[in-house]
């Protein structure tokens, strides 16, 4: 079930959602064999961690929305954003500051504390794209530039192809 909190933002948004049940799962690559789509058709929504310069500033959090088929590469990342230092947000940061189990978490910023999102081009370039829903049973099938559109996204190249067996 999609939870009414996100119901509501997407209506509030005028952002159209399909939403899809599925077995529980916790990995994209489970999602794409569980929904018969590709990776390159799902979002993974990864929180990421800036450290903004040299300085005694505080880190801040950004969420990175990148196809399930790719990587990260942290280097782009610190070009992208003009940061010194980016690194994966430790798990607990997820479920104490932002309330949400790790693979869960929606591409929507305004549903985190309004933290800044980045869109990786690969993913930018889909007409629809499947994303988490906060659950490990729903998935909403949106429009890519919805989600960058709502979350006043970045877009920008921050990933490689994985490589996979």
């Amino acid at each position: 079930m999609i939870p009414k909190r996100l119901q509501a933002y997407l209506q509030k948004q005028e952002i159209a959602a399909e939403a899809v049940s599925h077995r529980t799962v916790y990995t994209a690559y489970d999602l794409a064999q569980t929904t018969g789509l590709k990776l390159e058709q799902i979002a993974k929504t990864v929180l990421l961690s800036v450290q903004p310069g040299y300085g005694e500033e505080k880190a801040k959090y950004v969420l990175a929305v990148v196809p399930a088929s790719h990587d990260l590469v942290i280097d782009k990342i610190k070009r992208l954003l003009k940061v010194k230092k980016v690194s994966f947000a430790k798990e607990v940061v997820m479920s104490k500051l932002f309330k949400v189990k790790p693979g869960a978490m929606v591409p929507f910023g305004a549903m985190h504390k309004n933290i800044p999102v980045i869109v990786d081009s690969n993913l930018a370039k889909m007409k629809k794209i499947l994303v988490r829903s906060g659950s490990f049973t729903d998935s909403l099938f949106v429009r890519a530039k919805d989600v960058i559109a709502a979350s006043e996204a970045v877009v920008g190249a921050m990933t490689k192809k994985a490589k996979r067996h």
